[in-house]
C-alpha cells in the first residue's frame, strides 16, 4: 500500500506541482475563486471523479466523488488567497508581482495536496477493485468567510465517515490543538449629514459613533476571558471629505474565544456598546452578522493513525540548493521572528525544545505526537467539520523555519521545490490514512465511538444563522 501510494505520487509529482502553480497564479479571495475552483473541479473530472458543482448554493464550492459503498473518506481542500499579498515567487525581498492578492497561507498547496491524496487513494481502490468512497471537498472562503461552516449548515458532510486535511507550515506535526471559535459582524451607523463648519450642530456623525464604539470595546478587553481576541477594521469611514459630517460609517468586528458560548457572551456585550455609541451620537445602528465558525475538535484515535502514517511516509532530504535558499530566506526574517519561531511552531502541533533545529533553516524531522489541551490562537472553519465528522489534520513543512503565515515570505515560497516536497509528503500521509481506515474497520469503530461520546455530551448547533449568506471580501 505504501509503495503504491509513494510511487503514484512520485510519478505524478510534476502534474500536481502544475496544479498548485495554476492556483498560485490565479489568486482569488473568498467566494470569488472562480478560476481556481473551475480549474480544480475540471482536473478532478479528468482524474475520473464525478463532480457536483455549486454545492451549498456557493458557486465556488464542489464535491468530487469516486467509488461506492462505505466507508466514505473525505479530503478537505482550500484554494482561496489573501488580499494585499501579491508577491513575486522565489524572491528574497518583498516584491509585489502586480497582483492584488497572493497565497500567503499556502492554500494553493493545501488544495492541491488534498486533491493529490484523493487521487492516490482513488487509484489504489481502482487498481485493487476495492469498495469504498473517496470524496474531495472543494471548500471556498476559509479566509474570513467560513465556507466549510456554510457547507456543514447545508448538510454537505452528512454520511462522511472521516475527514482529513493538512496545512502548509514551517514544521511537520499533527495539529492536535483546538482552535478559537469566532463571530464576524458588521456594525453600520447612520447619522445626518451637514456642513462641518457652517452647521455642525445639525449633523449627527456616524464616524463619531464608530470611533466611540471602538474606544469602548478597547476598554472591554480588560474584562473578557484571557483567551479571547477582539479585532476590528473600519470598512467605511464615511467618505474623504472632512468638511462633511459623515452620515454613514461601518466597522467590522471579528470576535474570537475558545467556545462559541464564550464568543456569544462577548458579542452581546459589544452589541450593547454599539447601541450606546449610537445613543451618544444620536445615530442609528444596524447589526449584520457576516459569518462564524466553531472551535476545532480533535479526534485522538484518528490523529494517532494519521501520525503513524506520517512517520511511515517520512521526511525527504533537502538539496544543497534548497538549504542555501532557506538560509537566505531565514535572513529576511526579523530578529523577533527568529527568536520566537518555536511559539508559532507549537501552534502547528510541535512538541519539543527546538534543539533538533539548531543550525538548520528547514524542518527535517516530524514532531512527536502529544495530544494537547492547549488552544491555537487562531480560527479555522475545519472546526465545524470536526463537530459533525471525525476529523484530523497535520502540518507539513513547506516553508523556512520562522516563516509566518499571511506574510510576503510565505507567499514567496509557495512555488519552491521545498513547498512541493512538503505538499507531496502531506498527500502521502493523508492517502495512507484513508486507506488504513478503509482496510481496518476496527479502527474506524474506535474513531466513531470517540466521536459519538463527544457528540452525546456536546450537541452541535451551527453558529451561522440560516438567513445569513456567504459574503465576498469588501474591497
Amino acid at each position: 500500500m505504501k509503495s503504491f501510494v509513494e510511487t503514484y505520487l512520485k510519478n505524478h509529482r510534476d502534474y500536481f506541482a502544475s496544479v498548485s502553480k495554476y492556483i498560485y497564479e490565479h489568486p482569488e479571495t473568498r467566494f470569488e475563486e472562480y478560476q481556481s475552483a473551475a480549474f480544480l473541479a475540471a482536473e478532478c473530472e479528468k482524474q475520473g471523479f464525478t463532480v457536483e458543482r455549486n454545492v451549498a448554493n456557493m458557486k465556488t464550492a464542489f464535491v468530487a466523488s469516486y467509488g461506492t459503498g462505505d466507508p466514505v473518506i473525505g479530503f478537505l481542500g482550500e484554494y482561496d488567497a489573501l488580499s494585499g499579498l501579491g508577491q513575486k515567487p522565489n524572491a528574497l525581498k518583498c516584491e509585489p508581482d502586480g497582483k492584488e492578492n497572493g497565497h500567503g497561507c499556502g492554500h494553493n498547496l493545501l488544495g492541491t495536496g488534498a486533491f493529490a491524496a484523493a487521487c492516490a487513494m482513488k487509484n489504489y481502490l481502482e487498481k485493487n477493485k476495492l469498495k469504498g468512497t473517496v470524496k474531495f471537498f472543494g471548500c471556498p472562503g476559509e479566509e474570513g468567510g467560513s465556507g466549510k461552516t456554510f457547507m456543514v449548515r447545508e448538510g454537505v458532510f452528512d454520511h462522511v465517515d472521516i475527514a482529513l486535511t493538512w496545512h502548509p507550515a514551517p514544521i511537520n506535526a499533527i495539529m492536535s490543538l483546538s482552535s478559537l471559535a469566532n463571530y464576524q459582524v458588521y456594525f453600520r451607523f447612520k447619522g445626518t449629514p451637514s456642513h462641518a463648519a457652517n452647521t455642525p450642530h445639525l449633523g449627527r456623525s456616524a464616524l463619531d459613533a464608530v470611533e466611540l464604539m471602538n474606544v469602548a470595546v478597547n476598554y472591554l478587553r480588560e474584562h473578557v476571558i484571557e483567551e479571547a481576541r477582539i479585532h476590528y477594521a473600519i470598512t467605511n469611514s464615511g467618505g474623504v471629505s472632512p468638511n462633511v459630517v459623515q452620515a454613514n460609517a461601518e466597522v467590522l468586528y471579528l470576535i474570537r474565544a475558545p467556545k462559541i458560548s464564550d464568543v456569544d457572551r462577548i458579542y452581546q456585550r459589544i452589541c450593547k456598546i454599539a447601541q450606546g455609541a449610537a445613543l451618544m451620537t444620536e445615530t442609528d445602528v444596524s447589526i449584520h452578522f457576516d459569518k462564524a465558525c466553531s472551535n476545532y475538535i480533535p479526534n485522538r484515535h484518528l490523529e494517532k493513525i494519521l501520525y503513524d502514517q506520517f512517520v511511515e511516509t517520512g521526511v525527504e532530504t533537502f538539496t544543497d540548493k534548497e538549504m542555501a535558499f532557506a538560509k537566505q530566506m531565514w535572513n529576511t526574517l526579523s530578529n523577533e521572528e527568529k527568536t520566537n519561531f518555536l511559539d508559532m511552531a507549537k501552534g502547528f502541533g510541535y512538541h519539543g525544545d527546538g534543539k533538533e533545529f539548531e543550525g538548520k533553516y528547514l524542518a527535517d524531522t516530524i514532531s512527536p505526537y502529544v495530544p494537547s489541551q492547549e488552544i491555537l490562537k487562531g480560527s479555522t472553519d475545519v472546526g465545524d467539520v470536526s463537530w459533525v465528522v471525525p476529523t484530523a489534520q497535520l502540518s507539513c513543512a513547506t516553508a523556512v523555519l520562522g516563516t509566518s503565515l499571511h506574510s510576503w515570505q510565505m507567499t514567496a515560497q509557495g512555488l519552491t521545490s521545498i513547498a512541493n516536497k512538503g505538499m507531496i509528503r502531506a498527500a502521502q500521509a493523508l492517502a495512507l490514512t484513508g486507506l488504513h481506515i478503509l482496510q481496518n474497520p476496527a479502527d474506524l469503530q474506535k474513531i466513531k465511538e470517540e466521536f459519538e461520546q463527544f457528540k452525546k455530551e456536546n450537541p452541535y448547533k451551527c453558529p451561522i444563522p440560516q438567513d445569513v449568506k456567504p459574503s465576498k471580501l469588501k474591497k
